[in-house]
C-alpha cells in the first residue's frame, strides 16, 4: 500500500461541499430529506444539507472499516436505525465521504430502495474501485484519504497508546 494520501483540509471540504451542493441544484435534484451514511458521510451531509436548504436529515449507521485498509468480510447495519416508514416515495439524497470499494453505498442504496425511496447519491471523494458509481462526486482519488474529521483517529486510542508507552 502506497503511503501517498490525498489529505482534504477544512476549507477544502467547506469548498467541495458548497461546489457539490451548487452541482445537485443545477442538475435539478431537490431532495426531501438528506441521509447520511454515518460516520464518515455525517459532516458531508449535514454542510450538503445546509447548502441546499433540507432541514429534514437523517442518518443510517453502517460498520465496515475497522482501520486503514481493513474491513469487515461485509458491510453491516447498526442501530439505532431510521423511520425507513418515512422514506416511501420521498426523494432522497444518500450522502458518504468517500465510495472505496462502493459496498457500503451500494447497500444504503438498496435499502432505501426497498423501503420506497427515491435515491440519489453524493459523495466527496470517488475511488476507481467502486461498485456503484455516485450520482456525484467531487474529486476522484485512488489514494487514501485523510478526513479532516478523523485523520487523527480517537481520543480513546491515542491515550490509550500514551498510557501503553509510558
Amino acid at each position: 500500500m502506497t503511503t501517498e494520501r490525498e489529505t482534504l483540509t477544512w476549507q477544502g471540504f467547506g469548498d467541495a461541499t458548497r461546489e457539490l451542493s451548487r452541482t445537485i441544484v443545477a442538475d435539478g435534484f431537490m431532495p426531501d430529506v438528506v441521509v447520511a451514511i454515518a460516520r464518515g458521510g455525517l459532516l458531508p451531509a449535514g454542510a450538503i444539507a445546509y447548502g441546499l436548504g433540507i432541514k429534514n436529515c437523517g442518518a443510517i449507521n453502517v460498520e465496515f472499516y475497522t482501520g486503514i485498509g481493513t474491513v469487515l468480510p461485509d458491510p453491516e447495519l447498526l442501530p439505532p436505525e431510521m423511520d425507513m416508514a418515512y422514506l416511501d416515495g420521498r426523494r432522497v439524497l444518500l450522502v458518504d465521504d468517500v465510495a472505496d470499494s462502493g459496498r457500503t453505498l451500494d447497500l444504503a442504496v438498496r435499502l432505501l430502495t426497498d423501503r420506497g425511496a427515491i435515491v440519489r447519491s453524493v459523495v466527496i471523494y470517488t475511488k476507481p474501485t467502486t461498485i456503484i458509481r455516485p450520482d456525484w462526486s467531487w474529486k476522484d482519488t485512488d489514494l487514501w484519504i485523510d478526513f479532516p474529521w478523523s485523520w487523527q483517529g480517537s481520543v480513546i486510542e491515542q491515550d490509550a497508546a500514551v498510557r501503553e508507552s509510558a
